[in-house]
Order: C-alpha cells, then structure tokens, then sequence
C-alpha cells in the first residue's frame, strides 16, 4: 500500500467535528467548575447577607466589571489555545486595560482620602485571606477546564495552562464577590489580582504535566 492509500484508508472512517464543539467543552467545564465553587462560596464562605443592597451599589459592579472583563479576556484566550495552532491574538493584551481602568479609580480614591487612611483601604479587614480565598475558589474552575482541555488539542501547554489558570481565578474572583464586603479599588486591585496571578502561576506550572496528548 503506498501512502496515498494509506491516507485514504485512514480518512474513510473520519467524522466531521460539530460546530462549536470546542465552545461547549469549555463551556461545559467552566459551568461545572463554576457550580462547586459556588457551592463553596454558600457552604463555607457564605454570601455577604447585604448582597441585594450592595448590588445597588457603584463598589459592587466595579469590582465585577473587574473580575468579568479579565475572565472574558482570558477564557477567550484559553479557547484559542485550545486548537493545536491557536493563538491568543490580543486577548491577553486587552487584560492590561482594566487593570490600568482599576488603577485610575484607585488612585482617584486615594486622591480623595487624607493618607492617614489610605493603608486601611489597602488592607480592609481581609487582606490576609482574600488571595487564599480567590486561588482556592478557582481549583475547581480550573480542574474544569483541565477536563475540557483533555479532549481538545493545545500545543503550547504552558501558555495554554496558565491562560486557563487566569481565566479560572477571574471566574473564582467574579464568585467571591458574593460574599467579600471590601468597597476599597485598591484593596480588589492588589488582593483580587494577586489571588487570580497565584492560579495563573499554577497553570503555567502544571500545564505541560498534565495536558500532554
């Protein structure tokens, strides 16, 4: 048999893949890493119980214009990379500008605060579990998408792992919301962001262990 027939033999029983078939594997895993963390969030966090007047609020959809802007961003970037000649294109980029956004709001806050108070709104009252909370809520979220990325087809194992290592922390992050009080731009700034690097560095770390194919 020479290669041509080989091809072809091998192409006979080759099924076409279905439209959105990478969108609804990564959909799905997101969806049923976000339902555990969201259990956490209501079994051992609990939600903060002025959530429906705090959504009324300016502070609340700031924080969650933050977190979703950067999960969009890079929950698009892990589909991309999920085909063997994916690229992020500029998505990875377009994280920089809530980032800058949060920061101009942060240091217009602290324009208009004396600095004598201007440490107690960068610690808040949880700074020292806010970043434990955001990494460990992104675990499951991010064992999601290690599920969808296992059928699927990623070549750059690292950028792809910490690409969904990233956009499993903004989701995590996103949830937290439910339950943290913190009103401060700097505080979700540093403690937020911090929380949501930590899940990126283990997905950049894990990445080429565990989506080997």
């Amino acid at each position: 048999m020479n290669s041509e027939d080989l091809i072809a033999s091998l192409s006979l029983d080759i099924q076409p893949v279905p439209r959105h078939a990478l969108r609804r594997r990564l959909g799905l895993g997101l969806v049923a890493g976000g339902l555990v963390t969201l259990a956490v969030v209501g079994i051992w966090l609990g939600v903060r119980p002025d959530l429906m007047p705090a959504m009324h609020g300016f502070t609340f959809w700031l924080k969650w214009t933050y977190t979703i802007s950067l999960a969009i961003c890079a929950t698009a970037a892990a589909s991309r990379l999920a085909r063997p000649d994916g690229r992020v294109g500029g998505w990875l980029w377009l994280m920089v500008l809530p980032v800058l956004g949060l920061a101009v709001i942060a240091g217009l806050e602290m324009a208009a605060t004396p600095s004598a108070g201007w440490l107690a709104m960068w610690l808040g009252a949880s700074w020292r579990v806010c970043s434990r909370n955001v990494f460990l809520l992104a675990l499951p979220i991010f064992v999601g998408l290690l599920w969808s990325y296992r059928r699927l087809a990623p070549t750059q194992l690292a950028l792809a792992g910490a690409t969904a290592g990233m956009a499993a922390g903004a989701w995590g992050a996103t949830l937290y919301c439910l339950h943290c009080p913190e009103t401060s731009a700097l505080f979700v700034l540093t403690w937020y962001t911090l929380g949501m690097l930590g899940a990126a560095l283990v997905g950049r770390v894990l990445g080429p262990r565990l989506l080997r194919w």
